[in-house]
């Protein structure tokens, strides 16, 4: 069965999910941010198989999240090193950890901490406006068209809010 592209969606999320929105991806990004470097380090920390690792690294380096670099030459072998835009990623798993931790962790509390290098303190994540420093509260966020949208999605968005706020199906 062939999966549906969501990467010339005119939407973030989509396009997010285009690239990382299988159960690997986010799970090969973790092993990275955990220290992985080689293909075997990667596989032991994940039990996945070596073709589908191979597809997702290929698809990473591709997409410019991973710099394939050497590391042998006879056989060449290399390592997968995290770019700016991969490390960026990790704000991305931050919030899923943040949240696993909240609503999906047993009595025992959350499996892994984060903590500052320099400190040692475990570090509380949370989403923050970057603007303002406060926490983002979904029920103080208006959507509006960006400008990246198109013209004529733009006007349908514009209803589309227009309409759900008449009709009070503001579930947030």
């Amino acid at each position: 069965m062939r999966r549906t592209r969501f990467d010339t969606w005119p939407c973030s999320i989509a396009r997010t999910v285009d690239l990382v929105g299988d159960w690997w991806t986010p799970l090969v990004m973790r092993e990275a941010f955990y220290g992985a470097r080689r293909f075997a380090e990667f596989q032991q920390g994940l039990g996945l198989s070596r073709n589908v690792l191979t597809q997702r690294l290929d698809r990473l380096v591709e997409e410019g999240m991973f710099e394939r670099v050497p590391y042998q030459k006879r056989p060449v072998r290399h390592e997968y090193r995290l770019t700016d835009k991969g490390r960026d990623f990790f704000t991305v798993l931050a919030a899923m950890i943040r949240w696993g931790d909240r609503w999906l962790s047993d009595s025992g509390g959350p499996p892994i901490e984060l903590r500052d290098r320099e400190t040692g303190l475990p570090i509380d994540i949370d989403v923050v406006d970057a603007r303002t420093g406060r926490p983002i509260d979904v029920r103080q966020i208006v959507v509006t068209p960006g400008p990246g949208l198109p013209e004529e999605l733009g006007e349908l968005l514009r209803e589309t809010i227009a309409s759900r706020s008449r009709k009070g199906e503001d579930s947030r």
